[in-house]
């Protein structure tokens, strides 16, 4: 089970460093002036067999007019709606802030489970100061370094009992699910009720009507499966909140839960930043994709539009390949229904087991045909190849000196495994190991 977890606090408590030490790698960018994280940064946990999504949101601050900081408040307002779980990451070297304060007030009428967090304890002998944060009426402060890592165990854990249950039998695990995912106003609820042939979903030209992702079950056309409306965005009387932000938020939820997602482009802007961000969400989860350009009807064409559109954007998805790319049109419904069954195509490729001796003979024949590079002298040899059972095609080499097989060699086997196999629209997954 998945969930979201958001880390708010006022600026400079050290939330980034918190999150990069979750993540396990840099990526948020640490600094000692406050309000330097700005951008959204997502990312991956697992924890003890549990797997979640972290954001860490911006430092907040009240009675600023500055238009970066108000952008801030209303982002960490969104992440705490959406989120599972909130982590209130407080300094205990300051003590207590007024701003601490604040926030806390704010929390307290949430109805999320939240985690307060004394950061930047480094030594057994400061954690008396976590203390002082139970007058903030939020429970018990769990003292932590982010810097050094002590305590964030004992904080993974009371996330991870945080978040909720699964969702039981409401959705049938079973049956493929497909998230419909993109930009505001690319024409996501328009996609799934051209599919199910009646206004199932509120569409209107304001972008961010729908708020909730909503799953419908598609039987029809021999196929069977759930589509999930991922529109997710604002509502009209909450004008305030950030569109960018929380449509990626509503993505996450969804590429999360879903077999395959389908990005939805909108035709007359192209792929822009926040469409690459989406794909990154959906190639970190190794998720089946198929890309549908949308509103194809209303683009001026010639025979050779559609074919300059594919290649700028298989240039731009690089090193991704192999995507499904669909020009469509939610309003006349052209090829609506292919980009369906090309979804089904991307599960079914995702399941896809392949006979062992088999793989063999193919890829070892690849492999004979263009051998490893030497390693220092020494000759690299794959002797052997399986496909694990993992939740995406996994395929694990045996070889003599696995630390020795250079990224250009393993890109040559990922596209030998296409060739042979297909695998149109999924990730694969190459393992070596010594033998």
């Amino acid at each position: 089970m998945s969930g979201i977890v958001a880390i708010a606090g006022r600026p400079n408590v050290g939330k980034s460093t918190l999150y990069n030490r979750m993540i396990e790698r840099k990526e948020a960018i640490v600094d000692n002036t406050p309000g330097v994280t700005r951008d959204r940064h997502y990312g991956r946990v697992e924890w003890n067999g549990r797997e979640f999504t972290v954001i860490d949101t911006g430092g907040y601050v009240t009675g600023s007019s500055d238009p970066f900081e108000k952008a801030i408040r209303d982002q960490v307002h969104t992440a705490m709606d959406e989120c599972d779980v909130l982590v209130f990451v407080c300094d205990a070297k300051e003590g207590v802030h007024p701003l601490d304060q604040e926030f806390a007030s704010i929390i307290r009428k949430s109805k999320k489970p939240v985690i307060l967090v004394a950061n930047k304890v480094d030594r057994p002998i400061d954690y008396g100061e976590a203390h002082d944060f139970y007058s903030l009426g939020i429970g018990e402060p769990i003292p932590v370094s982010s810097e050094n890592g002590s305590g964030t165990g004992d904080l993974l854990d009371a996330i991870c009992n945080a978040l909720p249950p699964d969702k039981g039998d409401l959705i049938d695990d079973n049956i493929p699910k497909f998230a419909i995912v993109g930009r505001p106003n690319a024409g996501k609820s328009s996609i799934v009720n051209a599919l199910l042939g009646k206004e199932n979903n509120i569409v209107t030209p304001v972008a961010g009507t729908t708020r909730d992702t909503v799953h419908t079950r598609f039987s029809a056309f021999g196929l069977d499966l759930y589509l999930l409306d991922t529109a997710g965005l604002r509502k009209k009387s909450k004008v305030h909140e950030d569109v960018e932000f929380y449509s990626t938020l509503r993505a996450l939820k969804a590429i999360e839960e879903c077999d395959v997602a389908l990005l939805v482009i909108d035709a007359e802007r192209g792929l822009e930043a926040q469409d690459l961000h989406i794909l990154l969400q959906i190639e970190k989860e190794k998720k089946g994709l198929v890309i549908l350009i949308n509103k194809w009807d209303l683009v001026e064409k010639t025979h050779k539009t559609a074919i300059e559109m594919q290649k700028e954007i298989e240039e731009k998805i690089l090193p991704l390949s192999n995507v499904p790319i669909i020009f469509v049109s939610a309003t006349t419904k052209q090829r609506i229904l292919k980009s369906i069954e090309t979804a089904v195509e991307v599960y079914r490729n995702l399941k896809l087991k392949i006979p062992t001796h088999e793989l063999n003979e193919k890829m070892l024949e690849s492999i004979a045909a263009y051998q490893p590079p030497s390693d220092r002298g020494k000759m690299v040899r794959i002797k052997y190849v399986v496909q694990t059972n993992a939740r995406t095609p996994t395929f694990l080499f045996f070889a003599n000196s696995p630390l020795a097989v250079k990224e250009n060699y393993k890109r040559y086997l990922e596209n030998q495994l296409r060739l042979h196999y297909g695998f149109q629209g999924v990730p694969l997954t190459l393992v070596f190991k010594e033998k």
